[in-house]
């Protein structure tokens, strides 16, 4: 199956990749992370899955912009639903590329991180590619997050510590005086 895989960042890439090739998927990324705050954080997320790609020989899309603006429009005043939006947003343009460049189906990196909302990305990916008409490819990649990990260290991958958003940053590093 020629599948496109959005992808969040290099170290989630490791074990999605790994398990869709071992299956006889024809693969391509596709980074596009409007969420990702601040820029610099974006920037050393996208060169470090280009350095990865490099290595591992997997093409990858690079959509154009830094769609902060519209990111932030979305989320403010919102913060409880900004996970449901900002995944809705990003499984829908790859499954929108999807269509344009004809894949069979689209997934995400998502699936691979024990920290994310993995229903809810089931859910929405299932609704767009209902909405869209090209099939989401659901797989459970938690199971080798922990191998991720680990090669990602070995290898020397940045790693980041939150999800992207500035919200999400705030939520991992804040913490009150009292």
């Amino acid at each position: 199956m020629k599948l496109l895989m959005h992808i969040c960042c290099g170290p989630c890439t490791i074990y999605p990749l790994k398990e869709l090739r071992t299956h006889g998927h024809e693969v391509t990324g596709l980074f596009y992370n409007p969420n990702i705050h601040p820029y610099q954080e974006y920037q050393k997320r996208r060169q470090t899955l280009n350095d990865y790609a490099s290595k591992v020989l997997l093409n990858v899309i690079w959509p154009e912009g830094y769609l902060l603006e519209e990111f932030l429009r979305q989320a403010v005043f919102k913060e409880d639903e900004r996970c449901t939006y900002c995944l809705h947003e990003r499984l829908r343009y790859t499954a929108e590329i999807g269509i344009k460049e004809r894949y069979d189906a689209f997934t995400t990196t998502l699936l691979c991180s024990k920290y994310q909302k993995h229903d809810l990305i089931r859910e929405i990916g299932d609704e767009v590619s209902r909405k869209i008409g090209i099939s989401f490819y659901y797989q459970d990649f938690r199971v080798g997050w922990s191998e991720g990990v680990k090669i990602s260290r070995e290898i020397g991958l940045y790693r980041q510590g939150y999800c992207g958003c500035i919200y999400s940053e705030k939520e991992r590093y804040y913490k009150p005086p009292f």
